[in-house]
C-alpha cells in the first residue's frame, strides 16, 4: 500500500486527512523499523511496507472507533513493542500526552530513536512491566485512555490495563478473532478490576482478510489496592 493508499484508507476508515508531514513520518517510521528488525532488534514479523501500514499503522488508527483523541488526553500504550499502537496515534494527533510502556529494553531504544527521529514531543517511554507501573503513584489511575495490542488474554489483560485507567476512562484492547470469547471470560475480572465491558467493535482492513475487534472496557469503580499483584502473578494465576 503506497502512502497516498494509506492516506485514502485512513480517510474513508476513520475520516482522517492525513498532511504531507504526517505521510512522511509514517514513511520514516516503515523504514525505520525494517531497518531495526534487521539488524538491531525483533521489533515484528511484518515486513513488507504495505503489511506495516495496513496491519500496524492503520490498525492502531482504529482505536479512532472505540474513543476520540482528544487535546490534552492521557493516553498510555502497554507493551508497546514497536510503538503499536501509541504512536501512530501520537503521529496524527500532536495534542495527546503518551506514555509507551515497554519491559524489553531493546525494543525501548527502538521507540527512542524513532520519537526522536519524528521529533515527537509530549511522549514518554517507560522501560517497566506492567504489573510495576500499576502500583506506581506517578501511574496508577492517571490515565483517561489505556491501550495494548497483542499482549495477553482478556482475563490477564484486564489486570494489566485496568489499574492504569482513571475512573470514567477507557481500556481499549486491540484483538483477533478470538475477542468475544475472551472478553466474556474476562468479564468478572473486570468486575473486580472495577472495569465494565462496554463493547466489542469489529474492524475490517483493507486487504486483511480477518476481522479485528476492538474490546472496550469502561473504568466504572476504583481497582482494589492489592491489584496488580507482583510481576508474573496475573499470567500464572489469572482473576
Amino acid at each position: 500500500m503506497a502512502l497516498v493508499s494509506l492516506n485514502q484508507a485512513a480517510r474513508d476508515l476513520f475520516n482522517i486527512e492525513l498532511s504531507a508531514e504526517q505521510q512522511r513520518s509514517f514513511e520514516r517510521y516503515s523504514e525505520a523499523l525494517v531497518a531495526w528488525n534487521k539488524s538491531r532488534a525483533n521489533l515484528t514479523a511484518i515486513t513488507e511496507p504495505g503489511a506495516i501500514e495496513t496491519r500496524h499503522f492503520l490498525d492502531s488508527l482504529s482505536v479512532l472507533l472505540a474513543v476520540p483523541m482528544t487535546p490534552g488526553l492521557r493516553v498510555i500504550d502497554v507493551g508497546t513493542g514497536a510503538g503499536f499502537p501509541g504512536l501512530p496515534l501520537r503521529i496524527v494527533y500532536p495534542f495527546i500526552e503518551l506514555t509507551l510502556l515497554e519491559s524489553i529494553a531493546k525494543k525501548t531504544m527502538f521507540l527512542e530513536h524513532i520519537t526522536k527521529r519524528l521529533n515527537l514531543n509530549n511522549v514518554r517511554i517507560a522501560n517497566t512491566r506492567a504489573e510495576d507501573a500499576g502500583q506506581d503513584e506517578a501511574c496508577r489511575e492517571r490515565y483517561d485512555v489505556v491501550l495494548a495490542r497483542a499482549v495477553a488474554q482478556m482475563p490477564v489483560l484486564g489486570e494489566y490495563l485496568l489499574p492504569l485507567c482513571k475512573v470514567g476512562g477507557r481500556c481499549v484492547a486491540l484483538k483477533g478473532e478470538n475477542a468475544v470469547a475472551e472478553a466474556q471470560q474476562a468479564e468478572q475480572a473486570l468486575r473486580i478490576l472495577g472495569g465494565h465491558l462496554e463493547k466489542v467493535i469489529p474492524v475490517e482492513l483493507p486487504q486483511v482478510p480477518e476481522t479485528h475487534y476492538l474490546v472496550v472496557i469502561q473504568k466504572i469503580a476504583a481497582t482494589p489496592t492489592q491489584y496488580p499483584r507482583r510481576a508474573g502473578m496475573p499470567s500464572k494465576r489469572p482473576l
